[in-house]
Order: structure tokens, then C-alpha cells, then sequence
């Protein structure tokens, strides 16, 4: 089997020797080149025409986010964003996510030197993506939600990993302004989802905001996990409100879908909605079939609309998701099923 052949672009020498010294040390991977600049990696994707790019976020003359708009624009390509976990950094990799890149990790530091450990089955994951030019991508001509949309006091529980911050615009951008309450883990680093629950708000009519322990359950909110070292859950019966509970990883991650959908199946029953999104493993699919066994409403994302089909087909495998939708349908289809008759 050929090696999958990486290109790293970032303006530091130290810090592209470290790349090239944590990808090399896996025998399925060869670094292709190195660059220091947008303008050095334009004509080296040229030359050696790489599986996958990693991509530092903050760099001179042309920035790591402008790059990636035109490299998926012209060329696309799986890309893996290199961060610092500043404000900054942080906010710019969220941003590029939501182009198109397939993930993230965080350089190390003094407080977390072994942050590059997981950089090598990131790039895997990365190089069996196929990345399509934006023209070719599936349109979504579906209707939208009508101004008469009344929600029937469900509950919304979606999670996504690879691919989620795509996934999670398309679907909240169909939810509309009185959506019922939505709960997401959506596996990402620390202080990047702070990042991500601000653009998220930005972009969609539902207020969009990072978790909080005791916060209520309100109509017109949307939830997301805080990355990290504690889960999110749902508990209590007439009010229901978010539970941040520290714990260990599960399926691999901290927070956990499945911790999330299991919570859910517990204290909404029938009353809830799941949806599972893309995502490499299968963290959510047994929670998902929990929520499914207690009367709710389970759906989850197709294979051709997904960046890994892993989490969905998961769950597509236990019998946990009713129905498969591409991601153009599935935010309509979650709020079809919460609709007043």
C-alpha cells in the first residue's frame, strides 16, 4: 500500500519539523514537502500534488484561512489546520472548518506537549476524504420552515465529529428562530467551541450558545458541548436543564454523543429528537439507539453527504436511525418531526 504523501505549510521552521517528525513517525505516511508561505505551498500542491495539507492558521503575506478559501475554491484538497490555542488561532480555525478543512489540532505547548500524538490518524482520516469543488456539491432546493412553524415541546440531540462544523452550519441554518431547545456534542478541542458557538450564532436565527451547568432548556436556544473534560446531559422532568459532569473518555472522547443521546433517552423519552452526523468512530450510535428505544424521533446522516461515514453508519448498523438523509435534507427532516400537527 502507498504511502499517503502530506505537504506542511507553516511559517516556522521549528514548528514544521515538528509536524514532519510527528507524521513521519507513522510507516503509512510520507511528507511529501514543506513550505513557509501560501505562495511556496500554491506551487509545491502543484509539483507534487499531495494527498493531504497541513495548514498552519497564522502566517505572513497570505494567512491561513485566505489560503484555504482559494485552495478549496481551485484545487480542493483534504486539509488538516495546525492552531495555537489563542483567540485568534482558535476563532481562524473554526472559520476554516467551516470551509471545508477536515480538522484540527493544536500545537503543542509547555502545558500540553503531546498535542500532536493524535496528528497522524487525523491526516488518515483526512486522506480518505474526497474533496469535490464547491460547483459540484448537492444543492438544496427543499422548502423552508414556514413562518407558521409552531414546535410541539420536543427536544433536539444532535452529535457530530470529522466534518461536524460543515455539517452543524447546513443543518441550523434551516432551524427556525422558535426552534425547540437542541442540545450538540460536536468533538472538538478546549476554547474552540466557544469560537464555534459564536459564529454559529452569527449565521443562524436560533441563539447559539456554549453550555453552561444548570442553564434551562429554553425554545429558541441551541446548546453546544464545551470541548474539554466534561460531558453534556440533559436532566430533570418539568425543566429541563444541561448537566456538565466531568468523567472520563468514552468511545474515545470527552464529550461524548452517547453520553449526551443516553441522558436524553432518560429524561425526555418520546419527547426528543436525535440526529447523528458525520464523524470517524461510533460515539453516539448506542445512545442514539437508546433515544430510539424510548419512543423518540432518530435519524442520521447519509454516506454520500458525509465528510466519514463512521458515527451514521454506526448507528444505520444497530438499528438506531429511522431514516437516512443527505445533509441538505436532514435539518428539515429534524424539524418536521418536532412540528405542532
Amino acid at each position: 500500500m502507498s504511502k499517503i504523501r502530506v505537504l506542511v505549510v507553516d511559517d516556522s521552521s521549528t514548528m514544521r519539523q515538528l509536524v514532519t517528525r510527528a507524521l513521519e513517525a507513522d510507516p503509512g505516511i510520507e511528507v511529501a514537502g514543506a513550505a513557509k508561505s501560501a505562495i511556496e505551498a500554491r506551487d509545491l500542491i502543484k509539483q507534487l500534488s499531495p494527498d493531504v495539507m497541513t495548514l498552519d492558521v497564522e502566517m505572513p503575506e497570505m494567512d491561513g484561512l485566505s489560503f484555504l478559501e482559494k485552495v478549496m475554491r481551485l484545487r480542493p484538497m483534504p486539509v488538516v489546520m495546525v492552531s495555537t490555542l489563542t483567540a485568534v488561532g482558535t476563532e481562524t480555525a473554526v472559520a476554516a472548518l467551516a470551509l471545508g478543512a477536515i480538522d484540527c489540532v493544536v500545537k503543542p505547548t509547555a502545558e500540553n506537549p503531546r498535542s500532536f500524538e493524535d496528528l497522524p490518524a487525523k491526516v488518515k482520516v483526512a486522506a480518505r476524504v474526497k474533496r469535490r469543488p464547491p460547483s459540484v456539491e448537492a444543492a438544496d432546493h427543499s422548502p423552508r420552515v414556514g413562518t407558521s412553524y409552531q414546535p410541539d415541546g420536543k427536544i433536539i440531540a444532535i452529535g457530530s465529529s470529522t466534518g461536524g462544523v460543515e455539517a452543524l452550519i447546513a443543518v441550523l441554518t434551516k432551524f427556525p428562530a422558535n426552534c425547540p431547545p437542541t442540545v450538540i456534542t460536536q468533538h472538538m478541542p478546549p476554547v474552540f467551541t466557544k469560537n464555534l458557538a459564536v459564529r454559529l450564532d452569527r449565521m443562524c436565527a436560533p441563539h447559539v450558545e456554549e453550555a453552561t451547568n444548570g442553564a434551562p432548556l429554553k425554545t429558541g436556544v441551541v446548546y453546544l458541548a464545551p470541548g474539554g473534560e466534561v460531558h453534556l446531559e440533559v436532566a430533570g422532568r418539568s425543566t429541563l436543564t444541561c448537566v456538565l459532569k466531568p468523567g472520563e473518555l468514552v468511545n474515545g472522547h470527552c464529550p461524548s454523543v452517547d453520553r449526551l443521546f443516553s441522558s436524553v433517552a432518560r429524561a425526555t423519552g418520546p419527547r426528543a429528537v436525535g440526529a447523528l452526523l458525520t464523524g470517524m468512530g461510533r460515539d453516539g450510535a448506542q445512545g442514539l439507539l437508546e433515544m430510539r428505544r424510548a419512543g423518540a424521533r432518530t435519524f442520521a446522516q447519509d454516506e454520500a453527504s458525509s465528510v466519514v461515514y463512521g458515527m451514521p453508519r454506526a448507528a444505520v448498523e444497530l438499528g438506531a436511525a429511522e431514516h437516512q438523509y443527505s445533509l441538505a435534507r436532514i435539518g428539515h427532516a429534524v424539524i418536521e418531526a418536532t412540528a405542532r400537527s
